[in-house]
């Protein structure tokens, strides 16, 4: 199936499996990456889900994208583009409603799985909007209090299952970063799985199965 015009370029793994509506996993990728990185794991994944992977809307020099800019300065050290990123949540969250409808997807079974920036915009969407999402991976990444939406925290967030992971010799994203996700998710009445693995900033066989096998269970 070649993908549908829809408002973000993207890459399509349909179900295998024929239902009138059927379950999905939107892939975001990392800083500088495109649609097609995370989009290799899609063939090893539960055939029941439609898979997209999705590029993000800024394009960086040479080559890549981003979905907010992260500025080096040497007076203020690294700092990320917040502004940048809520733009971004939102033109996830009128991607995925575009999806639905134009795939036929279930609405009450959509999973966001994330790396690194990817994974920041995931805890975004589903923490602002947790209507539209059931499960979350994210991977090598941290929760940005600063892009979720005012009041987040009243909103009916205990439908939502997290599983997190991290690599503990990460050099890009701080572990400690990733190590205060429990207490979050935990104080929200969240439920999560949060492991983390001896390498840096990737995704290892032994995460990517743990993970496979958390959304197998979730189907």
């Amino acid at each position: 199936m070649s993908p549908t015009s829809l408002s973000l370029t993207y890459l399509v793994q349909p179900s295998k499996i024929q239902n009138s509506k059927t379950p999905a996993i939107f892939m975001f990728h990392g800083y500088g990456s495109n649609e097609e990185d995370l989009f290799s794991f899609a063939p090893e994944l539960p055939e029941e889900f439609t898979i997209f992977s999705v590029r993000a809307p800024f394009s960086l020099e040479p080559f890549g994208y981003a979905w907010y800019a992260i500025n080096f300065d040497a007076e203020y050290g690294k700092w990320s583009d917040d502004q940048q990123a809520i733009e971004s949540r939102d033109k996830i969250l009128a991607f995925i409603d575009e999806a639905i409808e134009a795939y036929q997807l279930d609405a009450d079974n959509i999973t966001l799985l994330g790396f690194s920036q990817g994974t920041i915009l995931s805890y975004s969407v589903a923490l602002s909007y947790p209507e539209k999402v059931k499960n979350i991976v994210a991977l090598s990444g941290y929760i940005n209090e600063k892009i979720l939406l005012d009041g987040y925290k009243t909103k009916n967030l205990k439908h939502l299952n997290f599983y997190a992971s991290h690599g503990q010799v990460d050099q890009v994203i701080p572990l400690e970063w990733a190590q205060k996700t429990p207490e979050i998710l935990e104080n929200l009445g969240i439920p999560f799985k949060y492991e983390e693995f001896p390498v840096g900033h990737g995704v290892s066989p032994q995460n990517f199965y743990s993970f496979k096998t958390w959304l197998e269970e979730r189907i």
